[in-house]
């Protein structure tokens, strides 16, 4: 162990959601913990508080109650169908991911519960798949939004984190920018780094990188929980997979700037191994923020099954790149299509039912707690924010008639590769297929089918319909981005959460949970998610860390 340096018997480097569930299994061990962060007081809970607090649970009562049957057999086939785990090192990602679908079919719900947490009633329906049934995707809706968003997802955790402080066994210490792992003889020992300028920026601005001071800190356990690659676009081009082509010139960010994988190098430095550094996670309906925080700031749409999907020259998206079914292989479609941006076509009444958007900021009413607001949601007419990025967005366009339409398009696509016959041709063809409740269509075969389940007939897809209506306009088109989130690889960890070397044996000392680590074992979803699984993620390997350094320091 250090000497002569501030000790405790934890460090956890990273006050993001994971971090936080570390900290607080520490102190309810009555272990003390210094939870450093090189970001201000005010941006504690990281990228989780800026999420739609989306979580993933199995045979739930809100999905009982919404008629639907789930099992933890079923996720788990749906979960490996999704990972499509291939390689040697996929073991312990595959043991996180068994261990992560019992959690969420077991002990998660009436944990978080027992904390304050609670749930929206209507579960929704992410990543539909489009496959077979062992292949990818939900079977069935499993997408739990937090009552309060992200910030509802956070509290728990803050709360017990605060009270523990206030107990003195955990320090915050932020402002603190971790730059080394401290090795003592082949075992980490505690932390060294740089003492960062007050910054008084408001939460997900960048703040300054002024160096005030240095530090060191000394304790038997470090937990690496500081968050993964997606606000470092060099890092995310640099680590970007043959298999999707070349990486894009332009994408927006989904996550703040101090999102910038700096400690998976430090933590790989000092000995621990990083598997998968090419799977990651990146949506493709991404829209410019016209109210930015961070720079290039990306917000996705969460569309529903209903919009004509095109790519830059007008042509039809393959079956079953359909909105909200395969946001991987999408992206794979994309890139290798010679374009970088997408369009959505739809109609005033689809994007009433069907559009949300992600962001806790974005969905005030759920962020607030805000009942009235949120009965507005199945009223006539799009929510609040929705229609101001209509409004205001750069990537929107609203017209009577399809022409004009096109003309808009083209006129914001900046380059003229949008063919108007194309276009026209894929309107009209879709809409003949909407004259009967049976088609041959792939995607309005799925509209009728996500009408069966109630809850999306009720708050998330439109009554079949044809765009060109005029009943139904105006006619709305869409540029999409690609916009970047999650890193699905990581450092490679067991499932006590114990960093491995390149060898498969723990370098002593230091822990991973978060996405740092893949969520777990160095890549828990494999190369797609199911979706509302990396709050979860964070919250199960955060725990899982906690409790693991707590018992071996006895």
């Amino acid at each position: 162990m250090s000497t002569g340096v501030d000790q405790a018997d934890a460090i956890v480097v990273g006050a993001g959601l994971a971090g936080l569930a570390a900290a607080a299994e520490l102190a309810d061990a009555g272990k003390r913990v210094i939870l450093l962060d090189q970001e201000p007081e005010q941006s504690l809970g990281g990228q989780a508080f800026w999420s739609f607090g989306g979580l993933f649970f199995v045979d739930s009562p809100e999905q009982r109650r919404m008629g639907i049957k789930d099992s933890k057999e079923l996720a788990l086939q749906d979960w490996m169908g999704t990972a499509a785990f291939d390689r040697p090192e996929d073991e312990w990602p595959r043991k996180w991911a068994e261990a992560y679908v019992d959690f969420a079919a077991g002990e998660k719900y009436s944990w978080l519960r027992q904390q304050g947490l609670k749930v929206f009633p209507i579960v929704g329906w992410a990543e539909r798949g489009g496959y077979l049934a062992d292949g990818h995707g939900n079977s069935v809706p499993r997408f739990h939004i937090t009552w309060g968003t992200g910030p509802g997802v956070v509290a728990p955790f803050e709360r017990r984190v605060r009270a523990a402080a206030e107990r003195g066994l955990i320090s915050l210490r932020f402002r603190h920018r971790v730059d080394e792992l401290v090795v003592t003889n082949g075992t980490v020992t505690g932390v060294r780094g740089t003492v960062l300028a007050p910054s008084d920026i408001k939460r997900g601005q960048a703040s300054n990188r002024d160096e005030a001071g240095e530090f060191e800190v000394g304790a038997q356990a470090v937990i690496v929980t500081a968050g993964g690659i997606g606000g470092n676009h060099d890092l995310v081009r640099q680590n970007w997979p043959e298999r999707l082509g070349t990486a894009p010139e332009h994408m927006l960010s989904g996550v703040p700037a101090h999102v910038d994988g700096r400690m998976l190098g430090i933590t790989e430095k000092a000995g621990g191994e990083i598997i998968n550094r090419d799977r990651m996670w990146h949506y493709t309906e991404g829209i410019q923020n016209w109210d930015p925080i961070w720079n290039k700031h990306g917000i996705r749409i969460l569309p529903g099954p209903s919009s004509l999907w095109l790519d830059a020259t007008g042509k039809r998206l393959p079956a079953p790149y359909f909105p909200g079914f395969d946001t991987l292989g999408t992206l794979d479609h994309i890139m290798k299509s010679g374009h970088e941006y997408t369009w959505f076509v739809l109609s005033q009444k689809i994007i009433e039912k069907e559009f949300g958007l992600s962001g806790s900021e974005q969905n005030p009413d759920l962020t607030d707690k805000d009942l009235r607001l949120v009965l507005k949601r199945v009223l006539p007419g799009a929510p609040g924010p929705v229609e101001a990025f209509k409004r205001n967005g750069a990537d929107f366009v609203v017209a009577d008639r399809l022409p004009e339409l096109i003309r808009k398009m083209k006129e914001i696509s900046g380059e003229d590769v949008l063919d108007a016959d194309t276009v026209t041709r894929e309107v009209v063809a879709r809409d003949r297929e909407m004259v009967n409740t049976f088609t041959k269509d792939l995607q309005v075969m799925a509209i009728h089918g996500a009408r069966n389940y109630r809850g999306d007939k009720i708050a998330r897809v439109a009554t079949p319909h044809q765009i060109l209506d005029p009943k139904s306009g105006p006619l709305i088109a869409v540029r999409l981005h690609i916009l970047t989130r999650k890193t699905l690889g990581g450092l490679h960890t067991d499932l006590d959460s114990r960093v491995l070397r390149a060898d498969g044996t723990p370098l002593p000392g230091v822990y991973a949970a978060g996405e740092v680590a893949g969520f777990g074992g160095g890549g828990v979803h494999g190369y797609r998610s199911l979706e509302g699984t990396f709050l979860g993620g964070c919250i199960f390997s955060g725990r899982t860390a906690g409790r693991a350094a707590a018992a071996a320091l006895g």
